[in-house]
């Protein structure tokens, strides 16, 4: 690998940014001769630096690794970050990869720089399954590793006690945000961060069927080495369902049986929560976290993929972390072999069952674009651990509340599980929707996420509805550098009179569930609550984008229509 890692625009990163080692015919490495990551090296006492990061992709290139190498593209300081393809037989770019026929598995660490192990994790797994002679899961899928995505984070290093306080070592960290202060885990709709938008772009442009982002939990005491979850959105049709249903609950039992790892759907226990979170008459019971796209993994799910979110125990030592996450992501990519009919089935489904007005209403997707916890649990096995009173303040246990101490004792309680979410707002989708022609910004962030957008040459008319907003609430406190908005009113239906310029943004297209997600005025996470309307707004005034129900008028109506990829600028 070269010194530096070459860098393109985002639109073509993941086909130009590499360097690509072939396979050798020389005698094969034992794993003696394999390059050591950094927590290998101190005795899991460390975690890589960035550079360390670098110099161990750049050890698997010198021994010729068949790897391809590349970068995503840049950190807001100027980074690489960097991305590693595995597959056998080598591919280079999407449509290679695509004449496979395989499933594609896009796996990332280091979205939260202070939680290490899914990095050094990867790094290690790369490493044993490129120099492996066996067969294995590289001669059935192919995958793109992405280590250190939160570069910038990563190289904040400071003590666990200060960057993550609840986190059993290592001594020296990073910390949770980018360099811009930017939680990238709560970034995916807005995209404001350049290793936002650079992600997106490699979602795009390959297109992976299967998203892996590895993380570390911090919280309730319990007896799991890892807990997981599925895209919690319920607009998350295709694989949000599938892996919940068919692929966790296999994982689940492997970890078990082949590693020796309890491992359990993400969540916290009640009691440890603020009350706001579920049902205070519910004394205990284990409640997940939330189902808006902000998060990565439910953000895939509603691009039609399944997305799945892997969460080592914070309160194990870093080799236990390590170690468990390498056996899940393990495991992950052995399940996605297995199920490659399926699941490569199952993204065309999505792809080929676009929303459309005018079907029949068995066959229309209705999309929810608000959701709560649900009211009616599981009632299963939890293991929770005992802590004890100490007596005494100043003795302390890394993550562990002053003055209690860590027991090892474990109990499984039976108790309520409330580890999904039910809708509480459906729309129908339109044939389209239509936004005003000044409103480029957010033509530009549709496109960025991989949305056609067409544009009208001339005004038109069509059936349609106007939103007429009755409220506007606006979260008094920031979040992320914004203050959320949300809105209340109703649709009114009739003809439409639309402007010439107008944008025209078709649901009949593969990502047409996250269009509705994303342009509805009541979502509880699209464009309007990232505030990307705000100057637009006004009670009693209009929303300024149009539902509308027949396309073929705005056709017979206009004398062009232009067609926009993710790549092409703006019309002017």
């Amino acid at each position: 690998m070269p010194a530096t890692l070459r860098s393109s625009s985002l639109a073509v990163a993941a086909v130009l940014g590499f360097t690509a080692c072939a396979p050798t015919t020389r005698k094969p490495l034992t794993p003696a001769d394999y390059p050591r990551t950094r927590p290998e090296l101190t005795r899991y006492s460390e975690t890589s630096h960035y550079e360390d990061l670098r110099k161990f992709l750049d050890s698997l290139r010198a021994l010729r690794a068949p790897l391809v190498f590349g970068s995503i593209g840049k950190t807001n300081e100027g980074r690489d970050i960097p991305y590693v393809i595995a597959s056998r037989p080598l591919v280079s770019t999407p449509s290679e990869a695509k004449r496979l026929g395989r499933p594609i598995v896009y796996v990332q660490g280091n979205i939260h720089a202070g939680e290490v192990e899914g990095k050094d994790a990867l790094l290690a797994l790369l490493r044993d399954l490129s120099f492996s002679s066996k067969p294995n899961v590289l001669d059935s899928i192919v995958l793109i590793a992405v280590p250190i995505y939160n570069a910038d984070g990563n190289e904040r290093f400071a003590a666990q006690s200060v960057n993550r306080i609840e986190q059993n070592g290592p001594e020296l960290v990073g910390i949770r945000p980018n360099a811009q202060n930017l939680d990238l885990n709560r970034d995916y709709v807005k995209a404001e961060a350049p290793e936002t938008r650079a992600s997106l772009a490699m979602f795009n442009t390959w297109d992976p069927d299967v998203f892996v982002d590895l993380h570390t939990t911090d919280g309730s005491f319990h007896g799991y080495a890892l807990t997981y979850s599925p895209s919690l959105s319920p607009a998350a049709v295709f694989g949000g369902f599938y892996a919940r249903d068919s692929l966790l609950p296999v994982l689940r039992e492997r970890m078990r049986t082949r590693h020796g790892f309890e491992v359990f759907d993400y969540g916290n226990f009640i009691s440890d929560e603020p009350p706001a979170r579920a049902d205070t008459s519910v004394r205990e019971g284990w409640a997940t976290y939330d189902a808006r796209p902000r998060f990565g993994t439910n953000y895939y799910g509603i691009r039609g993929r399944i997305g799945i979110l892997s969460e080592a125990y914070s309160h194990d030592s870093l080799a236990r972390r390590i170690a468990s996450t390498y056996a899940f992501v393990s495991e992950t990519l052995s399940l996605v072999a297995e199920k490659a009919v399926a699941i490569r089935s199952l993204s065309a489904r999505a792809d080929s069952q676009p929303l459309a007005w005018g079907r029949s209403p068995d066959s229309l997707q209705i999309i929810a674009i608000r959701s709560e916890l649900i009211a009616t649990p599981q009632m299963m096995d939890v293991i929770k651990e005992d802590l004890e009173k100490t007596g005494d303040s100043s003795l302390t246990q890394p993550g562990v509340p002053r003055g209690s101490r860590r027991t090892g004792r474990f109990r499984t309680i039976r108790m309520a599980v409330y580890d999904r979410f039910t809708s509480t707002l459906d729309r129908t989708p339109p044939a389209a929707y239509v936004i005003v022609p000044e409103d480029t910004a957010v033509v530009t962030l549709l496109r960025l996420h991989g949305i056609r957008v067409d544009r009208s040459d001339s005004a038109w008319t069509a059936r349609g509805e106007a939103f007429l907003i009755d409220s506007i609430i606006t979260a008094p406190r920031t979040f992320q550098g914004h203050h959320e908005v949300r809105l209340k009113g109703r649709w009114e239906r009739g003809l439409q009179t639309l402007p010439p310029k107008s944008f025209i943004v078709s649901t009949a297209q593969p990502r047409g569930a996250l269009v509705v997600y994303l342009l509805e005025p009541e979502s509880d996470d699209g464009f309007t609550t990232w505030n990307m309307f705000d100057g637009d707004l006004k009670k009693g005034g209009r929303f300024p984008v149009t539902r509308i129900f027949d396309l073929s008028r705005h056709g017979r109506a206009a004398n062009r229509r232009t067609s926009a990829s993710t790549t092409q600028p703006l019309p002017n």
